[in-house]
């Protein structure tokens, strides 16, 4: 098939495999019809996953035209993926995206190359599960420089374990898939990393098939902004206009139809573990659950300038792709859900731990309803109505 042939309509899981495959092999795990496609050559990064074998949709947002051209980009390589590893921060005086005396902007920007270009090792592989490793050198923009080992083991998960909140009645009778990636950052060098040298941290980014119907549901401690600070952070681009997102007592409704360029976050006193989506159109309901830092944890800040505090920033985000204000192409038809570790103060061979699970459910109505509800917050029909 080819690339003008991708642009006219949603791929399904068989053919999303098979285009890649020729290009950069995929390893697929399975559990019945629940599969997950996972990348060794793109990044450790799971690709697309489906809860219905071949024919199955495909979950992922995957950029066909750049992974099959096999060309690479200067700043980023978008190819997609439900289930990507970054590490932070992305942007101040401890960022590991643009180079000591650079000034922070687009021109000077830079993923590094080990989690945007380079392949990983495979470690172990099984029918359920693969674990993957990258070893590599990095230098931070205050001049520190990190000797990182980074692992990443891939899982299937039972349905009714990919969320603490569902339980087995809940997930019945439903077609699922749920996965979960382990990572492990480790500091290999001989010598600490510490706060006034700056500090890395696990950043799992999900990319997810945008729709006009997608609405991404977050979650939050509620309480007062004098105890626990804004309930969403908004403060990444642009304004967010009212009909765009929506905060009710304990979660926030945020548009995922990659029609507006737009970011929310949450901070360590509001974050639950959990955010999700459900797309209307297509009747899919999607969940992550993160593991938390313990209370008290620092989270590094990637607000693109000189920070006065680097240890302020949030556990986890939402993002929405839109036509860049500068003009010209998007990146594509996706939105995002991302969570993020604690920042990761080692001392020689000591490691942090981050897990990140995902879980897809598609069905009837009522039990996506009742599923939505005990995980979100929200009622399908609630989320669905959320929003204009």
């Amino acid at each position: 098939m080819s690339q003008q042939d991708t642009s006219k309509k949603q791929l399904n899981f068989g053919e999303t495999v098979d285009i890649v495959n020729e290009v950069a092999p995929l390893v697929i795990l399975s559990d019945g019809d629940a599969q997950v496609a996972v990348s060794p050559t793109l990044q450790a990064r799971v690709l697309t996953s489906t809860a219905a074998g071949r024919e199955g949709r495909s979950f992922g947002w995957v950029n066909f035209d750049l992974i099959t051209s096999k060309g690479r980009l200067e700043h980023f390589n978008p190819y997609g993926g439900e289930d990507r590893i970054w590490l932070g921060p992305e942007g101040g005086q401890y960022s590991i995206f643009f180079a000591p005396g650079t000034t922070f902007d687009l021109d000077h920007w830079y993923v590094p190359g080990p989690f945007d270009v380079e392949p990983f090792e495979v470690v172990e592989q099984g029918k359920s599960s693969i674990k993957l490793r990258k070893n590599f050198s990095q230098l931070n923009y205050s001049g520190t420089k990190f000797e990182v080992g980074l692992d990443r083991t891939i899982r299937m998960v039972a349905p009714d374990k990919a969320a603490s909140v569902l339980t087995a009645d809940l997930t019945n009778g439903l077609s699922a898939v749920a996965f979960e990636s382990h990572n492990v950052l480790t500091n290999r060098g001989d010598a600490p990393w510490t706060r006034q040298g700056g500090l890395l941290s696990l950043w799992v980014l999900g990319q997810f098939e945008a729709s006009p119907t997608t609405t991404i549901v977050v979650p939050f401690h509620p309480g007062s902004v004098e105890e626990r600070g804004v309930p969403i952070n908004t403060d990444y681009f642009a304004e967010i206009p009212a009909d765009r997102l929506r905060v009710f007592d304990a979660v926030g409704c945020f548009k995922g139809d990659s029609r507006y360029r737009s970011k929310i976050g949450l901070n360590p006193k509001r974050a639950t573990g959990l955010l999700g989506s459900y797309d209307a159109l297509h009747q899919v309901l999607t969940i992550v659950e993160h593991s938390l830092g313990a209370p008290g944890a620092e989270y590094v800040n990637s607000e693109w300038k000189i920070q006065e505090h680097p240890y302020a920033g949030d556990v986890a985000n939402a993002y929405n792709d839109g036509p860049p204000p500068t003009g010209g192409a998007q990146l594509g038809a996706f939105y995002e859900l991302e969570s993020s570790s604690p920042a990761a103060a080692l001392q020689p061979g000591e490691s942090i731990q981050h897990v990140h699970r995902t879980l897809h459910l598609q069905g009837d109505k009522a039990r996506l309803d009742a599923a939505a509800k005990a995980a979100l917050g929200l009622s399908v029909t609630e989320i669905e109505n959320a929003l204009p």
